[in-house]
């Protein structure tokens, strides 16, 4: 039985488990498959990045403070995070992956790093 490659449909040779005749289809195929369909995903996703990005660069320390402003000069979005933690006493930190921001008094926010 003659096997097929499932991006181009040429003939695969090679280890009877090989699915693909080549990298460059096998990175192409899955390419595919992997692509965010939707616009709404994909805007998400890179809004997400960019909201790490920023979280990242400032606060080099794990640890800092700073305040809303510089967060909003920098592009970022308070709409978009991926996870929270609430504490004992309410205090609520709002995390996108392992950066986190708690807002405090007077627009100030505490950017922190979550342990690995």
């Amino acid at each position: 039985m003659e096997r097929l490659c499932p991006e181009c449909g040429d003939k695969i040779i090679g280890r009877a488990d090989k699915k693909f005749c080549s990298d460059a289809c096998r990175n192409s195929y899955n390419n595919a498959l992997n692509k965010d369909s939707k616009n709404l995903l994909r805007n998400i996703n890179n809004r997400l990045r960019k909201n790490y990005r920023i979280l990242e660069q400032l606060n080099s320390k794990d640890k800092t403070k700073v305040n809303k402003e510089t967060l909003l000069r920098h592009g970022f979005s308070f709409d978009y995070f991926t996870s929270q933690y609430i504490t004992k006493t309410g205090s609520v930190y709002n995390y996108v992956y392992d950066q986190g921001y708690l807002p405090l008094d007077n627009d100030w926010y505490l950017l922190v790093k979550r342990d690995s």
